[in-house]
């Protein structure tokens, strides 16, 4: 999600051919390739901004609108552009999300159970806290159900902030991030699966049942053959997309079961393929030495067979989980985000709307809950968790990058645009709930970003 050492290492060696060295250094997290950045979400953003308070704005947004049916005999499915961006391409991103947080779990910086309760307390009061703000300001108003708004994070901005000092914070850091986000995201993704969702099909929610089980099963079994995991994958899609429970659920869910150890350590490859190496140098000469071209093409097809082991032994020694991000992480960054800011970022920057949303208790709630009660619901539950004994602050990790963890957990973007379209029907109340996100997403990504260079200054010193 942030960067690794080695693209960080890239990023570094780059900004040497640049004459604008610094700037270079500082960009290149928003547009690494090897990892979903943030920079393409965030061009998207403010051109899908851009051409909504465009005159042709309204033309624009009817475009995402139009439907995209889907029909075979008397079935039809029928969903705008919009919408299938939502349910068809964002379980792709939740997938990362729910297979990198599997990695720091099982053996990264919080593989152990008092380092992972750590960033679970903080899930937890980052999502309370939130959510009292927002029912004090509005409780007992028309708009006390849009409370699911601040529930949830746009984890693809805040890891890009921490990916701006990926050399000068511990990785410790990204790492109590990662699984914050995704836990506040699976929090606001059961929030749209709940508190959101007209009814649900147990029917569909069973067959997705079913094909999860047996993902698991086939772990268990250790099969290695990829077409079945992805049948089994779409299987579990559908169901949860029949079940009327918001897809991405599924995204993440398959994430967790994606294996992060290799099945071969570097010392059985080595050992099995000594052999086979010998055999094909063999197989090799001897079809370059010989004069007969049937022992010629016997020896190229021994030679191809053992050349197969090793290829399959090398494979092997790859963890499935770092092979699927590797592939996917491309195509999440450049093309399904930036689809997703062009389809659902609908705001109108106006005077009038504006005004508006400085005195709305809506609006106000929103701004408050995730400029506010982000960062102190998580600070305080993570200090409290840890005063308690039941969790420890991760090595490294100091309270004020707590702090700028909580603050970067404000910019609520992407999830709660989409939260924010399932909770209002009136227009009026999604502009300002829109306009409201907009802001507190500007403030919290500045704060954390002031903290967390703060954070490294002093580490520095």
């Amino acid at each position: 999600m942030a960067l690794t050492p080695r693209v960080s290492g890239q990023v570094a060696a780059r900004a040497h051919h640049s004459p604008a060295a610094g700037l270079v250094q500082k960009i290149g997290p928003f547009f690494a390739i090897g990892q979903v950045s943030g920079g393409p979400l965030l061009i998207a953003s403010l051109l899908a901004l851009a051409i909504v308070n465009a005159p042709f704005g309204a033309d624009y947004v009817r475009l995402w609108d139009r439907p995209i049916s889907l029909s075979y005999g008397a079935w039809t499915l029928s969903r705008s552009a919009a919408e299938w961006v939502n349910d068809l391409l964002m379980p792709l991103f939740f997938l990362i999300i729910g297979t990198e947080v599997k990695r720091e779990f099982v053996k990264g910086s919080l593989a152990s159970w008092r380092t992972a309760v750590f960033p679970v307390a903080g899930a937890v009061g980052g999502l309370v806290v939130p959510i009292g703000i927002y029912w004090a300001f509005n409780h007992g108003t028309p708009t006390q159900h849009g409370w699911g708004v601040v529930a949830a994070m746009d984890t693809a901005f805040s890891l890009a902030v921490v990916a701006m000092f990926t050399t000068r914070l511990p990785p410790a850091v990204r790492a109590v991030l990662l699984a914050f986000a995704a836990i506040d995201d699976v929090f606001g993704l059961l929030v749209i699966a709940f508190a959101y969702t007209a009814a649900i099909q147990p029917w569909f929610l069973a067959l997705a049942g079913v094909a999860y089980l047996a993902i698991v099963a086939l772990l268990r079994l250790r099969w290695v053959a990829p077409i079945p995991y992805v049948l089994l994958g779409l299987a579990v899609w559908i169901g949860v997309f029949g079940s009327g429970v918001h897809p991405t659920i599924a995204g993440v869910a398959v994430g967790l079961l994606l294996p992060t150890r290799s099945r071969l350590s570097g010392r059985g490859f080595a050992e099995r393929v000594q052999r086979p190496v010998d055999q094909f140098k063999e197989a090799q000469s001897a079809a370059e030495q010989t004069d007969d071209a049937e022992v010629a093409a016997e020896q190229q097809e021994r030679a191809q067979t053992r050349l197969g082991y090793i290829h399959e032994m090398a494979a092997a020694t790859d963890e499935a989980a770092e092979r699927l991000v590797r592939i996917l992480t491309p195509w999440v960054s450049y093309i399904v985000l930036p689809l997703f800011a062009l389809s659902n970022v609908r705001i109108h920057l106006s005077a009038p709307a504006i005004g508006a949303a400085m005195h709305a208790p809506l609006s106000l709630g929103i701004v408050a809950g995730l400029v506010i009660g982000k960062p102190v619901g998580f600070l305080g539950a993570t200090w409290l968790a840890t005063r308690l004994g039941s969790a420890t602050l991760p090595e490294g990790v100091t309270w004020r990058m707590v702090l700028g963890i909580g603050g970067v957990a404000g910019i609520g973007f992407t999830i709660s645009l989409f939260i924010t379209e399932l909770a209002f029907t009136d227009p009026t109340q999604t502009e300002l709930a829109s306009l409201a996100i907009l802001c507190a997403s500007l403030v919290s990504g500045v704060f954390g970003y002031l903290m967390f260079w703060h954070a490294a200054r002093v580490a520095e010193a």
